[in-house]
């Protein structure tokens, strides 16, 4: 099965995007207390995983949409 490429970090990252947040700080919060790594390293991650074909198999509704917010931001730069 091709999700179980997927490593248990990279799947906690996904999981972690599904969740909604009252704030920013608080998703920040969040990563460095249950993913123990600093937003920086966070958002490096979650970005190569959009483009992971395993990530997409994993969780398709979540890595479609965040692929979706990533183009429309890079279309307005």
């Amino acid at each position: 099965m091709v999700e179980d490429d997927l490593g248990r970090r990279e799947r906690d990252v996904l999981a972690l995007e599904r969740r909604s947040w009252p704030s920013p700080g608080a998703k920040e919060r969040a990563v460095r207390e249950e993913l123990g790594m600093a937003p920086v390293r966070y958002y490096q991650l979650l970005n190569a995983l959009l483009d992971d074909p395993r990530a997409l198999a994993h969780d398709p509704v979540t890595v479609n949409r965040l692929r979706r917010v990533r183009r429309a931001r890079r279309a307005e730069r």
